[in-house]
């Protein structure tokens, strides 16, 4: 969690600064020398809990000499109202601290951090835009650029200035600050392992005398006229990245926003490496995933195929097939393994390769391969269970034979129907000692076609079953005549519907496959 002893410091200094501007206490009584905080002259503050958007222009910018109290002569009693209020600043320091990271712990994306850490630091330094760079030191990736008050074509007029010339791009490679910033050593940071970026400052950023020229055309275009970066870096995370507030009038932070913004973006860099490490295991999990389904789909004479398939974020063991058989016929399989992560992944990889092989010595009965397929989960894999649907299909004639075990119906979609199979009831592979169940034969009319899916599709919507499945009849006939000649665009469809907001939302951890054979 949080580490408060570095804000209890700044709160202790403070406190000691006023003493000695009432003669209370000796200046050499203190750690160390803390001077007034300087100008701050950003009009419009947003208001956040514990931070005054209002702060006054002191009218010079180093401790004044406090007057010298002869040894042995009593001290003044400490007035009670200043240690008060200076309690009660830092109550209200934490108090926001521990606001603005609850609400930073709730984002589960990377693109969703960096948004919400521009945000709380903009109100943190009193700015009104900014930009996060996010580009982990080991080149491994991914990478992103999000904005606060910044249009994607600002982001991109933004880029055009050299990297070199812009604070986060010199934070991001390591090079030195120009003459005119202010790059103060974070206090909070220990540099021994690594070597973490200290903040930099620039007050009046059209005022450089050795600004770059694009810069300068930039920061003009764009109306800001200073910025205050910091990096996305620990000792612990390495160096993730870059962000930077930009300021519309010469303005920087006091010492106070300092200290605090620094103790944020420490807790959100920590934030923002789980996330990493997250995304990058999802995508090797998804990457896993893809290469143990098939590379593409066979041509066929008399039908067409399309898929879509998405790996949850846990990474499910739903999966899809489609094989030449012997006599111009064609297998079709859908199915989903229990559980999550690698092992069911293997699992998925096991099973499938496994329903490949039954196909081909005997395909033609549906029946008899889920029925070989059950046995071998029984004996090789008995803790574990799945569904599956296999059709074998001869497209020359336009029929299809199939057979499910615990699996959804098959859909059958065309101009003048669209309706689910009636398959019969039939247990999950590996729940009963003994699977059977009878095959169901139809006849899909030319130009109709067949979808299979798994169950995932379903429970994505959150909705209960019976309504996920009114959902996706509804969203099947909806299909536009003119995308009804296109397996893929049918699909397409039946995801944009159900899904309104894509393939990222929806219930954690659930794969979503479907599979469509359009008969000609």
């Amino acid at each position: 969690m949080l580490d408060i002893a570095p804000l209890v410091r700044v709160h202790v200094d403070a406190l000691l600064a006023a003493q000695i501007d009432m003669g209370v206490c000796d200046a050499n009584e203190r750690n160390a020398p803390v001077g007034k905080p300087v100008d701050m002259s950003a009009p419009h503050l947003p208001k956040v809990a514990g931070i005054d958007s209002t702060v006054p222009s002191p009218a010079h910018t180093t401790a004044p000499v406090p007057p010298v109290i002869p040894s042995g002569a009593p001290l003044p009693d400490i007035p009670g109202e200043l240690i008060q209020d200076r309690l009660a600043g830092w109550v209200s320091d934490l108090t926001t601290l521990h606001e603005l990271t609850e609400r930073l712990v709730k984002t589960g994306s990377l693109d969703e951090a960096l948004r919400e850490v521009l945000r709380a630091g903009a109100a943190l330094v009193g700015a009104r835009r900014g930009m996060a760079v996010f580009e982990p030191a080991d080149g491994l990736g991914p990478t992103s650029t999000v904005g606060l008050g910044l249009a994607h074509a600002d982001l991109g007029t933004i880029e055009t200035v050299p990297r070199s010339a812009t604070s986060y791009g010199r934070i991001l490679d390591g090079l030195p600050e120009p003459t005119g910033s202010r790059a103060g050593r974070d206090p909070l940071a220990t540099h021994d392992s690594v070597a973490v970026p200290d903040p930099v400052a620039v007050p009046d950023l059209l005022g450089e005398a050795e600004l770059d020229p694009r810069h300068r055309e930039v920061a003009a275009r764009l109306g800001y006229a200073a910025s205050y970066a910091l990096p996305l870096a620990t000792e612990a995370a390495g160096k993730l990245g870059a962000v930077v507030w930009l300021y519309d009038e010469p303005a920087e932070p006091v010492e106070r926003q300092r200290h605090l913004i620094g103790l944020y973006c420490r807790y959100a860099t920590e934030h923002l490496a789980r996330l990493l490490e997250l995304e990058r295991a999802r995508v090797q999990v998804a990457t896993v995933a893809e290469e143990l389904l098939p590379s593409r789909l066979p041509r066929v004479p008399g039908v067409q195929l399309a898929a879509r398939h998405r790996t949850g974020p846990r990474g499910g063991g739903d999966w899809y097939d489609a094989l030449p058989l012997p006599e111009g016929a064609l297998g079709l399989a859908v199915g989903s393994v229990s559980g999550t992560g690698p092992s069911a992944l293997a699992a998925m990889g096991r099973l499938r390769a496994s329903l490949r092989a039954y196909a081909v010595m005997e395909g033609e009965d549906p029946v008899a391969v889920l029925s070989d397929l059950e046995l071998l989960l029984r004996l090789t894999e008995p803790a574990r269970s799945a569904t599956a649907l296999f059709a074998y299909s001869e497209p020359k004639l336009r029929k299809l034979v199939l057979a499910g075990a615990g699996h959804t119906p098959p859909l059958i979609i065309g101009d003048h129907r669209t309706e689910f199979v009636e398959t019969s009831l039939s247990a999950p592979l590996g729940m009963l000692a003994c699977w059977e169940a009878p095959s169901v034969e139809i006849a899909p009319a030319p130009g109709e076609t067949v979808l299979l899916y798994t169950d995932g599709l379903l429970r994505r919507t959150g909705d209960p079953m019976d309504r996920a499945f009114a959902r996706l009849h509804a969203a099947a006939a909806s299909v536009p005549k003119v995308d009804r000649t296109d397996p893929g665009a049918i699909a397409d469809h039946v995801l944009r519907t159900l899904l309104p907001e894509g393939l990222d939302t929806g219930v954690d951890g659930e794969d979503v496959v479907l599979l469509a054979a359009r008969f000609e």
